[in-house]
């Protein structure tokens, strides 16, 4: 078990778009025992559960809710509450995306730290595996989870660049770690695509401030934050689409050129596996649930 956490007080986030490049304000709210976090599309009166069986797109981010009501890019708000062990949140958003500031958790990170991380008078069950769940995707992608008491990523891709080629990482994850070495890591693309992925109606809010644009032999916009920051923003892609389990989660996960589609169906395979077993965690839940002694 684990005390739950939420937010002293709401705190107020602007930027723009990556995607759709649109201005976005972004309201987080604090939220009660339970209640797990949630997004609050301001423009369309929708609430989403942040769990795995509202995954939506997912092909160069993740998105959560039904197609004109869905919230897109999620997940670099997800890992940076997972970071930090914050359980209970609402995320109010007046459009289809939330910001993708500087490509990172980091800015996320600063302002959840800056509105104040407050633990909860209750606690929730970490889920762990008792046999490894295992998942394949096309093209050799991979991902499992294997019994572990703590949360460890080990994380490999491999790119057809010479500017990022194959990297591999291991961690520990805990909130120091995730902090120091995981955070910081920034979203990529590479410039070949840009025109191409514009005209699909994508990365139009994209620029050198908020992700690393790969050339042909270079990074074209300044020094990297790691040798390896390529893989590391793979972990943290992976730590925020596991958030939509609902509650939190101890295991070895290990993914081999994963992705957001395979890191979400790990997230629901727990949560069905979590089922199956009577510790899942059901989403905005009330007090009650407690009382039954989960």
């Amino acid at each position: 078990m684990r005390s739950q956490a939420t937010l002293s007080q709401p705190i107020r986030v602007h930027g723009t778009g990556l995607h759709s490049g649109r201005s976005v304000e972004v309201l987080l709210h604090p939220a009660g025992i339970y209640q797990g976090i949630s997004f609050f599309r301001r423009d369309t009166a929708t609430t989403i559960p942040a769990v795995a069986e509202e995954a939506g797109k997912l092909d160069y981010a993740t998105s959560l809710g039904a197609p004109g009501r869905d919230v897109g890019t999620v997940e670099h708000l997800l890992s940076a509450a997972a970071g930090l062990g914050l359980t209970n949140l609402v995320v109010e958003v007046d459009g289809p995306e939330m910001p993708i500031l500087d490509g990172s958790a980091l800015p996320w990170v600063r302002a959840l730290q800056r509105a104040g991380v407050v633990h909860q008078a209750a606690r929730i069950p970490v889920w762990r595996p008792t046999r490894t769940l295992s998942l394949t995707g096309p093209g050799g992608k991979h991902i499992e989870i294997r019994p572990s008491q703590d949360l460890r990523v080990t994380y490999s891709i491999d790119f057809p660049s010479q500017v990022i080629g194959r990297q591999s990482i291991t961690l520990v994850v805990t909130p120091d770690v995730y902090l120091r070495h995981v955070a910081p890591a920034r979203t990529f693309g590479f410039l070949a695509d840009y025109e191409q992925m514009k005209s699909k109606g994508l990365a139009r809010g994209a620029s050198a401030d908020n992700c690393i644009v790969v050339g042909d032999d270079r990074v074209e916009n300044g020094d990297l934050r790691f040798p390896d920051e390529f893989v590391r923003h793979k972990v943290l892609d992976l730590l925020g689409d596991l958030a939509l389990v609902g509650q939190p989660v101890a295991g070895h996960i290990v993914a081999s050129r994963a992705g957001h589609a395979l890191h979400v169906q790990l997230a629901q395979a727990i949560r069905e596996e979590a089922a199956r077993s009577g510790m899942l965690v059901p989403a905005g839940i009330d007090s009650s649930w407690a009382a039954a002694g989960r």
